[in-house]
């Protein structure tokens, strides 16, 4: 079974599966689909986080494709180049792509497919073409201008006569198909499928792509400030990353085990807004009640505060997942919504506080990353996707970054360098603060579920600062309420704005919840009352979470995808 945010994704995934091919095999088939389809929330230039069990591995593991900050990175230089934050579009933010090494190292170590095979689904739709998406087609149109003013290689990728394209047109990209192509002929003559997959990393880092990134990027461009900055990446950045594991994190909750990827991510704030909650009855826990999503509102914020405390690369969070600790964040929630920014204390740590800047205003209702219109601000997002197959493999992969819209295109490679730098701040008594070789910290969070010593769940969303808070209600509905996946997808959800955005300008919406209307009008009035800030975002504008799974007492694998855009599917044998 697959499940993803794009249909041409499931699409290719599933005929992997169907070939032969294992979950691995058809998730990195379908990750690279996703950089060509949904080139608005992903690309080569991106990051991802990747949760996994292998049938073969008796524990899960972390799939890590976020690339550090590069060495000219420092805190000093923004500064000199008269910056508070860093900006959120432009290659200044770049740090050192990581999704394509960790798609290929996946594949090395798990597939079983030859990396010519994998690619030739994402190399036919961008030679031969796809239909733009709708949403893909507004973005342009968004930054349209942008384009044609001050990133003239991105209007010749993108605009068509100076125009911005329309929805269904089909779109090509063959400088994108020749940098996969060389990927592959990166192998010829190797000795084996290991030596192939192991020719086309060192084609990555040290080859065209590294070559023509960085010199493309000293020029100076325009960046989500208003202002003109040289990018600071350099072939040898490229050179010296490699994309790898790491250990997950986990908890318990009603008898499952969560799985998460660490504080280098924002994945622990799912696992502490469930430890919080867990200490309330069943019944308390329904997130289409006026109670139970003002309990979820308030433990995520109470989960958010610490993430932005104390969250960042190589940072223990393990004292803020002790049992002892979670109770007493759970004693803080009252019947009314908070309206602090609340960290807590523990093992004589004080919290790291950053600024609470409220002068933007809260985030468009339903969207995840930001990123840059001329000098302004528009949204951005992201895609996922799950995989699991007939033999117990399963797999969860939020790739992201390097959006049309981060940055220039560069023009040999067709495709743009991300801006995940953006959620590192300029201060160096930050625990997320930037530092040269340190990764920033992320958003990208998928999720899986075990029972007992395997995993049967995968699932993950699209959203920034919102995907551990959309999984947080499904996992509620089909964890304490018995809901099935697809129906906990489809059910009415929200999310908390009262956090530090993670993104560019960085600001801060004391009492914010975003809700989709369908919870109703009572459970909205409900929470007006409690003195939450309500933003209605319509009937079906919140997550795109999709999800599989492995039905153990009766054999059988299942699929999820959300239905909000119409863009996301699910497909399985």
């Amino acid at each position: 079974m697959t499940a993803s945010t794009h249909w041409l994704a499931t699409a290719a995934s599933q005929a992997v599966l169907e070939r032969g091919g294992n979950a691995f095999d058809a998730a990195v088939a379908g990750g690279f689909v996703l950089q060509v389809v949904e080139p608005h929330l992903n690309g080569p230039g991106g990051d991802l986080v990747g949760l996994f069990h292998a049938a073969a591995d008796r524990e899960p593991r972390v799939l890590m494709g976020q690339g550090p900050a590069p060495a000219a990175a420092t805190i000093e230089h923004f500064r000199g180049e008269g910056l508070e934050l860093v900006p959120g579009a432009g290659a200044l933010a770049a740090a050192v792509p990581g999704a394509v090494d960790a798609w290929l190292i996946l594949l090395r170590d798990y597939g079983t497919w030859e990396l010519a095979d994998v690619l030739a689904y994402a190399i036919g739709f961008a030679r031969d073409g796809h239909p733009l998406l709708a949403s893909a087609a507004a973005t342009i149109a968004r930054v349209a201008d942008l384009f044609t003013e001050s990133w003239p290689t991105s209007a010749a990728l993108w605009l068509r006569d100076g125009r911005p394209p329309q929805a269904g047109d089909l779109h090509r990209n063959p400088a994108l198909a020749d940098m996969y192509d060389g990927l592959v002929a990166a192998g010829t003559g190797a000795a084996d499928r290991i030596a192939r997959i192991e020719a086309a990393r060192t084609e990555w880092k040290t080859g065209l792509v590294a070559r023509a990134a960085s010199a493309f990027v000293a020029t100076p461009h325009r960046h989500a400030t208003g202002g003109d900055h040289a990018g600071v990446i350099t072939a040898s950045d490229f050179a010296a990353f490699s994309a790898g594991y790491d250990e997950p994190l986990v908890c318990r909750f009603r008898g499952r085990t969560i799985v998460k990827p660490g504080a280098w991510t924002q994945g622990p704030v799912l696992l502490q807004a469930l430890g919080i909650l867990d200490g309330f009855p069943d019944e308390a826990l329904d997130p289409g009640t006026a109670d139970g999503a003002h309990l979820v509102l308030e433990a995520l914020k109470l989960a958010l505060a610490d993430r932005d405390a104390y969250f960042g690369d190589g940072v223990d969070v393990a004292d803020l997942l002790d049992p002892a600790y979670l109770a007493e964040r759970r004693d803080l929630i009252g019947t009314d919504a908070s309206v602090e920014w609340r960290p807590g204390s523990t093992r004589g740590r004080e919290p790291h506080r950053p600024p609470l800047r409220t002068d933007a205003g809260p985030a468009a209702a339903g969207t995840g990353e930001p990123t840059v219109a001329r000098s302004g601000q528009t949204r951005g997002d992201t895609c996922h996707i799950d995989v699991v197959d007939r033999w117990g493999n399963i797999v969860a992969v939020t790739p992201s970054g390097g959006w049309l819209q981060s940055s220039p295109t560069i023009p040999e490679l067709g495709f743009a360098l991300g801006t995940r730098l953006q959620m590192a701040w300029l201060d160096e008594d930050s625990p997320a603060a930037l530092r040269p070789g340190f990764r920033p910290r992320t958003t990208l969070s998928p999720t899986l579920v075990m029972s007992g010593d395997r995993a049967d769940i995968a699932l993950g969303t699209p959203g920034g600062d919102q995907q551990d808070q959309w999984q947080l209600p499904f996992l509620l509905r089909v964890l304490v309420g018995g809901w099935n996946a697809q129906a906990a997808i489809d059910a009415p959800t929200l999310h908390t704005t009262a956090m530090i955005d993670s993104f560019w300008p960085r600001t801060w919406t004391p009492a914010g919840a975003v809700v989709e209307d369908r919870i109703g009008d009572d459970v909205i009035a409900a929470l007006t009352a409690r003195g939450h800030a309500v933003t209605r975002a319509g009937d079906w504008a919140l997550g795109r979470i999709s999800a599989v799974g492995v039905d153990r007492d009766r054999g059988t694998v299942w699929a999820a995808a959300n239905p909000r855009g119409a863009q996301g599917y699910a497909a399985g044998r």
